[in-house]
């Protein structure tokens, strides 16, 4: 592959320059860094706690079964810590307000940058269905790794992280060599 002679073009998998349009350069990565440690700290200061996002998806299961079968929800110790007493909407938990709030900037955020389109990243020798699959099941593995280490990347590396938990950064340490110990295996299918 060759880099690009436009900033802005993009260079697909068989080393072909296409323009971008309008096309917004990303971030730089130190600067989004600096940005997303002033929100964390900002959700220390307004909401008196750190950054998460799958308590926000317990919630809205805790809520579904509850809908469905609220004996079963009462009876199981899991659904119960989210439902409370039944005296609020666990759905009204700040944890869910978050997280829309991640889809939401997400969305503008690409709106603005002119990167709002249907599409499958994916590298020239895997199916845009085999690019999903590897996402459903590498997700599949996260949800279940966030679950049996009480939270999911954002709250124990960002909030763990930020209150130097040994648990917290044990956790990042596994989850970087996870990764790259998975990449020697799933490299091929970008290259």
């Amino acid at each position: 592959m060759h880099a690009a002679t436009d900033p802005l073009a993009i260079v697909d998998h068989e080393g072909k320059e296409r323009p971008a349009g309008k096309i917004q350069p990303y971030w730089n990565p130190y600067l989004a860094g600096i940005g997303l440690g002033l929100v964390l700290l900002a959700s220390f200061v307004i909401m008196g706690r750190g950054l998460g996002a799958s308590g926000a998806f317990s919630s809205l299961v805790a809520t579904g079964v509850n809908a469905i079968n609220p004996a079963h929800a009462r009876a199981n110790s899991f659904y119960v810590d989210y439902l409370g007493d039944g005296t609020s909407n666990p759905l009204m938990d700040w944890l869910v307000f978050e997280v829309i709030g991640v889809f939401a900037g997400g969305f503008i955020s690409g709106a603005l940058a002119g990167r709002l389109k249907a599409t499958t990243e994916k590298g020239p020798h895997i199916s845009p269905r085999g690019r999903l699959g590897y996402a459903f099941f590498g997700g599949a593995l996260m949800g279940i790794g966030a679950k049996l280490a009480r939270g999911c990347t954002s709250g124990q590396a960002l909030t763990g992280g930020a209150m130097l938990n040994l648990g917290s950064w044990t956790f990042m340490l596994a989850v970087f060599a996870g990764a790259y110990a998975m990449a020697y295996f799933v490299r091929r299918q970008w290259q």
